[in-house]
């Protein structure tokens, strides 16, 4: 018997999700809850073998949730179910440790066979996601260069400077960062000059 968690916040989808495993006689859930901070304290009582997650919750979102949950319960799996297939959400899902990601819409059977095969340790992703990832790596493998920034420095940087910076690491130009953060093209400039002369660790 595979335990399983839902966390979303959209109740309409999480009691679907719901019916839906539990007609599999494989499956038994141990809890649905509507965000990040819920699904931590639910884990601590019910140790679920896989957590079904969406991206956009309130309190804490299934990113944030997904690195908490791999740093305390390593063992337990995370599939990201979410209707956002936005490259910086794949990124950060894959990079805190989640096993699947799927986007809402995939069919009974496809589920079932995404949590079977992560509970047995693969990994599943949805055959949309499967172009931007390997599209991402194949850009991170084509840069030959890294950047180290120091700690304390880092501590000072605001989240857009943070996101930005992300952006740079992804290959894209200061107009497509500008874009996608919805900021100027002078903006991302200056944030990319001022981090640009931060200190870097040995």
């Amino acid at each position: 018997m595979i335990k399983i968690l839902i966390a979303d916040d959209q109740e309409l989808i999480k009691d679907s999700i719901k019916i839906i495993l539990e007609v599999n006689p494989k499956y038994t859930i141990t809890d649905t809850v509507k965000n990040g901070q819920e699904a931590l304290e639910s884990i601590k009582k019910n140790k679920p073998d896989v957590v079904l997650m969406d991206i956009r919750m309130p309190v804490m979102d299934g990113t944030v949730c997904t690195k908490y949950i791999k740093e305390k319960y390593p063992e337990i799996k995370v599939i990201i179910l979410t209707t956002f297939d936005d490259d910086d959400f794949i990124f950060s899902a894959l990079k805190y440790g989640a096993s699947g990601y799927l986007l809402k819409g995939v069919s009974p059977d496809e589920l079932y066979k995404a949590i079977d095969t992560v509970y047995s340790g693969g990994a599943m992703i949805n055959p949309d996601i499967a172009g931007k990832v390997f599209r991402l790596f194949s850009k991170m493998a084509q840069s030959n260069y890294s950047i180290a920034v120091d700690c304390d420095e880092a501590k000072n940087l605001s989240k857009s400077e943070w996101q930005v910076i992300q952006q740079v690491g992804l290959g894209r130009t200061n107009k497509e960062i500008a874009q996608k953060l919805f900021l100027s093209e002078g903006t991302v400039r200056n944030y990319i000059s001022k981090n640009s002369e931060l200190p870097r660790s040995s």
